[in-house]
């Protein structure tokens, strides 16, 4: 891996385009069966963008909290199962959800 990919993956990052998650699993494209390839292009052809869509993430938590009622109810009285919210918004996205902003956002739907 050249040195030029290695700092386009990393400003990548720095862009907010890709996650460390998604950041990771373009180096292992990079190192093996896209050698070689633009760390950018990659990205973009194999829609690794992070979804920073405030209207998406929404969506996904809705989808996510009104399957979960009895859940949602009890994060009320235990903020730490923010973190199940957050793995199963996540899920439900394909890990391209920015993390953050999910965790933001279900904080102020949750009520915590």
């Amino acid at each position: 891996m050249s040195a030029g990919a290695l700092a386009t993956l990393v400003d990548l990052i720095g862009e907010g385009v890709i996650s460390g998650k998604i950041a990771k699993d373009v180096l292992a494209m990079l190192l093996g069966p896209d050698k070689g390839a633009d760390p950018r292009a990659l990205v973009e052809v194999r829609g690794l963008r992070q979804v920073t869509d405030a209207g998406a993430i929404e969506r996904a938590i809705e989808t996510v909290v009104a399957a979960n009622p009895d859940k949602a109810a009890q994060a009320k009285a235990k903020p730490g199962m923010l973190g199940w919210f957050v793995g199963q918004v996540m899920k439900s996205t394909g890990g391209k959800a920015n993390p953050q902003a999910v965790s933001d956002a279900l904080k102020t739907r949750l009520g915590l």
